[in-house]
């Protein structure tokens, strides 16, 4: 899947004049918690989110130093943090250095920038121009809709042979060990496992075959070293 199939366009965005208090305002009227930044041809030329809001003068929040490190603190860092807490407008508080995708970028791949960079969101452009937004909330849509709808008209023997078939295929699933019965939609699983996270793991395989409507544990812990139950 591309970002294309799930990134929100357009976009709510801010202009680097707008000032603090309208930024704030649009995030909380729109529910978002961050907005990128483009000037009046529509480059991105930044992102400010409510992280950028947290150290405030007007909060009583700016970092505070102890007299040592405020005087190995360099004039140029004193300089910029007072500009962050202080300033009255968008520019002087977004972050310019912006982490972007494409339309074409894998989900894979903004999952690993995400999670690269701390960020929540990423802008998505196209030319220079900013095309859109994807974020988290924008995945966990995603994950809604690929995640198997339950398939009330499925037979028992249907939902057990795609049990069994799914366990199969698993690295961590010997053959034979873990028994599966299905009547009316509920799973059974029965037989022994030599390791105690196998035993989530066969429920989740379990759970997410389409028609499951609950799965019973049935399963036994073996020691692999005495072989006691």
């Amino acid at each position: 899947m591309l970002v294309h199939a799930i990134m929100t366009s357009p976009a709510i965005t801010v202009r680097p004049e707008t000032s603090i208090a309208d930024a704030a305002k649009t995030m909380l009227d729109n529910h978002v918690s961050g907005l990128p930044v483009v000037d009046a041809a529509g480059k991105l030329v930044g992102i400010v989110s409510e992280g950028d809001f947290i150290r405030r003068n007007e909060l009583h929040t700016e970092r505070k130093r102890s007299w040592l490190l405020e005087l190995l603190t360099s004039s140029g860092t004193l300089a910029a943090e007072y500009v962050s807490t202080h300033g009255r407008t968008v520019e002087d508080v977004m972050t310019s250095d912006v982490v972007t995708v494409t339309t074409t970028t894998g989900l894979q791949d903004v999952v690993e920038l995400m999670e690269k960079h701390h960020v929540k969101r990423l802008p998505v452009v196209s030319y220079g121009k900013l095309v859109g937004i994807i974020s988290r909330s924008d995945l966990l849509k995603a994950l809604v809709k690929a995640l198997p709808a339950p398939a009330t008209e499925s037979r028992d023997h249907e939902i057990e042979s795609a049990i069994i078939n799914e366990l199969a295929t698993q690295g961590w699933s010997r053959a034979g060990s873990i028994r599966v019965k299905v009547v009316d939609g509920v799973a059974e699983l029965s037989g022994g496992i030599m390791d105690e996270r196998e035993r989530q793991a066969a429920k989740v395989a379990a759970e997410n075959v389409p028609g499951v409507r609950a799965v019973f544990d049935n399963l036994v812990y073996i020691d692999p070293y005495i072989g006691v139950v």
